[in-house]
């Protein structure tokens, strides 16, 4: 008898470890929960429009509804699987100041995901007013490519970015001979700067550019293309309006006025072909991520503008500035595949069609400085093998840390950076100044800084050339604008030798 009850309890245990373990199997073979969202942020134009969001789940999901009149979802629930939701900024955005709303996407199963929405302020009226169909012809080349064409460039500066008029800091109106001198020197680019802000605006309310300007700018940039230039046209520092520490509703309006303005230039320059170059800015006053942050929206709103009025701004080679222009700042914050979002080159839809510009006045005693300044000595001599051994001088030789070995230094971590990955770089600016009149009774250390200035022009176009930097030159007198005449035939030849004529 107790045979066959302790038969009976052991098959009992048996049974009790089946269904536990069963139970266990199941409760391990219970699919973990699962919900993701395609996309995080959400940002749209002041016009509006639609962007897709893929919602993936393993349980019934639902959206919160922010209840808000401009934004609209095509569906605020679902099952498991994936859906796409289509969210609309159904109008513009008048209100003066960013719009932004919070999407929170919950699943039964207990995740939860957020998506923010945002929408620029629509402060001034689109001048995208007669968008044409992309033109591929005469813009087959990249940027790489285009770089590799160019061998030596020339800025016509304080002229189009005067204030008051083109003459307004006393050089003469630009013609086609200026463009035929600067030709025949051997340059092949100009950099034209241009202001728009200062003196061309005709009703400051709706941002509208003057039509006569624009006009003017035509046709200089159709003298350069007389002469098979390749062209670059910015928008110059203009009174400052570009204010990267700028926030709010401010920086909303600096916003809405780089898409107002360079929809008008780039509709107005639409049909010239690849040798025209447009580049956001100037010298942006960036320094830190934060700044930079913002210089980044205002370079996203460049290219989104350009390339909404299609034609040849479909695939037209855009340049966007580093902060402050400066080199050190590109390689700080540019570097190409960055992860860091805040610093990320703009989003664009032409593939391999942007340069990067930064400036070169270093060191700024030598390129910048006419007399001491409270942070530093002029100096009169630069270069290793230039420093002058009178003791009357010694004290302006430069500082070995910023000679050859620096030039070499920075440029060849641009070329690592930018340029090795397709990203040239324009040297929009560099220069020096002239030392030698301080020098009057000393003709040996006379010509010694005179050396130095030319062995500067040769060294930093020959290194720019070397490391697919584009050299475009500044501040100097190489060209006479008073008779359109070479005015500085050292400077040019020393160019020309960096250039390697």
């Amino acid at each position: 008898m107790n045979k066959i009850k302790n038969q009976y309890l052991f098959k009992a245990l048996i049974s009790l470890i089946t269904i536990i373990a069963l139970f266990a199997c199941t409760k391990a073979k219970s699919p973990s929960p699962e919900l993701t969202v395609s996309a995080s942020t959400l940002t749209f134009a002041p016009e509006g429009g639609s962007q897709d969001i893929t919602i993936t789940s393993n349980a019934d999901w639902s959206v919160i509804n922010p209840g808000l009149s401009w934004l609209q979802l095509s569906s605020t629930s679902g099952k498991g699987g994936s859906t796409i939701i289509h969210v609309t900024a159904i109008s513009p955005n008048g209100t003066g100041a960013t719009q932004s709303a919070i999407l929170t996407i919950s699943s039964s199963n207990g995740q939860a995901r957020r998506v923010m929405v945002t929408q620029a302020p629509n402060l001034f009226p689109t001048y995208n007013t007669s968008p044409i169909p992309a033109d591929a012809a005469g813009m087959n080349s990249t940027a790489a490519q285009l770089a590799a064409n160019i061998t030596l460039g020339y800025n016509i500066g304080n002229t189009m970015e005067a204030q008051g008029s083109e003459t307004g800091w006393g050089n003469p109106l630009i013609t086609q001979s200026l463009i035929d001198l600067i030709k025949q020197s051997g340059m092949n680019a100009i950099r034209i700067p241009i202001g728009y802000d200062w003196s061309h605006i005709i009703d400051r309310k709706t941002a509208r550019i003057d039509p006569v300007w624009l006009a003017r700018v035509k046709q200089v940039v159709q003298y350069c293309f007389n002469d098979n230039m390749y062209v670059v046209v910015n928008i110059h520092w203009d009174g400052g309006w570009l204010d990267c520490k700028a926030t709010g509703a401010k920086q909303d309006s600096v916003n809405a006025k780089q898409k107002a303005y360079w929809e008008q230039i780039a509709t107005t320059l639409r049909d010239f072909d690849e040798h025209l170059m447009f580049a956001s800015a100037n010298e942006p006053d960036a320094q830190d991520v934060a700044s930079t942050t913002t210089l980044m929206r205002y370079h996203q709103t460049f290219v989104d503008a350009v390339r909404g009025t299609g034609g040849k701004n479909a695939y037209r080679t855009l340049v966007i500035q580093a902060p402050s222009t400066s080199f050190d700042l590109a390689n700080q914050y540019f570097v190409a595949n960055n992860t860091n979002k805040a610093t990320q080159l703009p989003t664009d839809p032409a593939s391999h069609r942007m340069m990067i510009e930064a400036h070169y006045y270093g060191p700024p005693n030598f390129c910048i400085l006419n007399s001491d300044a409270s942070w530093g000595k002029e100096w009169y001599f630069w270069g290793a093998n230039l420093h002058t051994k009178n003791p009357l001088f010694v004290n302006r030789n430069s500082l070995p840390s910023t000679e050859e070995h620096y030039v070499d230094s920075i440029l060849n971590t641009a070329k690592v950076n930018f340029a090795s990955k397709g990203i040239p770089i324009v040297m929009g600016e560099y220069g020096t100044s002239y030392h030698a009149d301080k020098l009057k009774g000393y003709p040996q250390d006379s010509l010694l800084s005179v050396n130095s200035q030319m062995h500067f022009y040769r060294y930093l176009t020959q290194q720019a050339r070397a490391n697919g930097v584009l050299p475009f030159l500044w501040g100097s007198d190489v060209i006479d604008r008073s008779n359109n005449t070479v005015g500085d035939q050292r400077t040019l030849d020393s160019l020309r030798k960096g250039a390697g004529f």
